[in-house]
């Protein structure tokens, strides 16, 4: 049975191996999204390995009710389909602050968040990268800013690639 076990293991081992891919160094473009305002978030992702990276989004809503500004920090892994087109997973978190004025009610906060990530991405031969992906976020302390404690974030980004 342990032999059965190693024996799994290893041909796991070599099939995201052979599947590992050199993914970009650096990535900065846009992350536009509808999540509770934070439609358009300024993304940098970096190259950690040949097949790991981060990603670090930067979001703000300015409204004539409400203001408020997120910072989201992933690790992703990522794994190649077919040539430029990867798909890939990760877990992180962030913080933000928010304030609102509504009908002369006014509060404000801060808030945390643990997220999850999904998304297929292609990296054209030129320096562009599309991406789709799917980022559930689960607000630890925002009982005044969010009703349910849980934003499902969808977005597109556009990267543009470099070294």
């Amino acid at each position: 049975m342990k032999k059965v076990i190693l024996s799994t293991f290893m041909l796991f081992g070599i099939a995201f191996s052979s599947q590992a891919q050199d993914i970009s160094k650096n990535a900065i473009g846009l992350r536009l999204g509808d999540n509770d305002g934070f439609g358009t978030e300024i993304s940098y992702q970096r190259g950690l390995s040949a097949n790991n990276r981060l990603e670090l989004d930067l979001g703000w809503r300015n409204s004539k009710e409400v203001d408020a500004i997120k910072l989201a920090g992933l690790y992703q892994w990522v794994w190649n389909i077919d040539k430029g087109f990867n798909w890939y997973a990760g877990a992180g978190g962030g913080i933000g602050s928010w304030s609102y004025s509504i009908n002369g009610q006014k509060d404000n906060g801060t808030f945390l968040f643990i997220a999850g990530d999904l998304g297929i991405e292609y990296n054209f031969d030129f320096p562009l990268q599309l991406s789709l992906d799917i980022r559930p976020e689960i607000y630890l302390n925002s009982n005044d800013y969010r009703e349910n404690n849980f934003g499902p974030d969808l977005a597109l980004g556009v990267r543009y690639k470099f070294d």
